[in-house]
């Protein structure tokens, strides 16, 4: 990311005078589109290996985890969600924990499914408010803000940060600035990195499912250039391209 300005704010870049901030988008929107690009020479090629899998195998499950994942990262939603299920099928004790099918869901436009599959992952961890985020999310796409936020789950402990000032943004307790303000300034700068991704990625998926096409843009843009969740592992890489993905949903009109 040498050389790129990056504005870490929820409704659009803010640094800088307006041609250096236009400069500023411009270069962040090439240093998105090279990694896409790169991304999708090695993935496809990771597919074309795993193309063929024998349902009998015994590391059948692995497999079409393996290759959900790849399908999912190349945007083919429908293809990884049937690898998903397969893997339940093959598996059915996965069922409750596989967050990553209600992810699927949700972006092969199955929002009602989606929203069953976190309610699964609800009683498997009932105190991971990111599946709650979710599930507002698929809530929101399947029946509207009103309904969301009467459907969301209600947690008695605290999860880590960003998560519980990213679900008093769903509630309308707070806004997206307040979201980031949350955020320390003197924190570790692995942790602040952290923060400052899932909260760009969620008030981002917020703003899509209301709708804010060009502040979803900027947060999730914002998402995709932050370094962390690509060293951190692979929920949070998972994650990453989460980001990523609906980043270019959106530039396609999605």
């Amino acid at each position: 990311m040498a050389g790129l300005v990056v504005c870490f704010v929820p409704s659009g870049p803010a640094c800088g005078d307006e041609k250096s901030t236009v400069a500023s988008v411009a270069e962040q929107e090439q240093r998105i589109a090279k990694i896409n690009e790169e991304l999708s020479i090695s993935l496809n090629a990771e597919l074309k290996a795993r193309m063929r899998i024998d349902p009998k195998a015994a590391d059948a499950v692995n497999q079409y985890s393996s290759r959900g994942d790849l399908l999912m990262f190349l945007g083919e939603f429908e293809r990884a969600e049937t690898d998903y299920v397969e893997m339940v099928r093959l598996k059915p004790e996965l069922d409750a924990s596989h967050w990553r099918l209600g992810i699927a869901m949700f972006f092969a436009g199955h929002p009602q499914q989606a929203a069953q599959q976190f309610d699964k992952y609800n009683s498997f961890d009932n105190v991971d408010r990111e599946n709650g985020i979710w599930r507002y999310l698929s809530h929101y796409r399947a029946f509207g803000r009103e309904e969301a936020r009467r459907q969301l789950l209600r947690y008695e402990k605290d999860d880590r940060p960003p998560f519980k000032e990213v679900y008093q943004l769903f509630d309308g307790g707070l806004t997206a600035d307040d979201v980031l303000k949350a955020i320390p300034d003197d924190p570790a700068a692995t942790d602040r990195d952290a923060r400052l991704f899932y909260s760009h990625l969620y008030i981002g998926m917020n703003q899509v499912v209301e709708g804010k096409t060009e502040a979803a843009q900027a947060s999730l843009r914002s998402a995709t250039l932050n370094p962390w969740p690509r060293k951190a592992g692979f929920g949070p890489n998972y994650m990453w391209h989460v980001a990523r993905l609906q980043y270019l949903g959106l530039q396609n009109g999605q």
